[in-house]
């Protein structure tokens, strides 16, 4: 098992569950073949950005609101080979189109946010889920997924 920087031991001093870690993607960008998943983000910022279990609606209703194609692809951070970085939350390298809610849900001072430094293994793709807004275009978690 590789060690990753702000995984092992959380020398951060903030408690989190990293059991699981969450990525937003479109259905239509969803592709994970032997090479591993490389969104966009990866070649633009050099990584992929994820979220917690608790940050992932919070992160979808800021850069999602209204969206009705997003999956949720879970990844079990302990089979990914790239290195995971915890760090200070990052905008999306593709803006979501301005909404009404933009803005709201902003993350905690001193929130940090799992960063991907490689291409997702398939190996390490515990579930994809469809993940719809509610009618009014704001997310939640279904009582079933975790």
């Amino acid at each position: 098992m590789q060690t990753r920087e702000g995984v092992q031991g959380h020398d951060d001093g903030q408690a989190r569950d990293d059991r699981v870690i969450c990525h937003l993607v479109g259905r239509t960008a969803w592709s994970v073949g032997a090479a591993g998943y490389r969104p966009a983000s990866l070649g633009a910022e050099g990584f992929i950005h994820f979220s917690t279990p608790a940050q992932v609606v919070a992160t979808a209703n800021r850069f999602y609101a209204g969206r009705d194609d997003l999956l949720l692809v879970v990844v079990d951070p302990e089979r990914l080979s790239a290195p995971l970085r915890w760090e200070p939350p990052a905008p999306p390298a593709v803006p979501a189109a301005p909404t009404a809610s933009t803005g709201a849900g902003e993350p905690a001072g001193g929130e940090l946010f799992p960063h991907l430094y490689g291409p997702i293994d398939a190996g390490a793709v515990a579930a994809v889920v469809p993940f719809p807004p509610g009618s009014d275009g704001t997310f939640s978690v279904p009582s079933t997924l975790w």
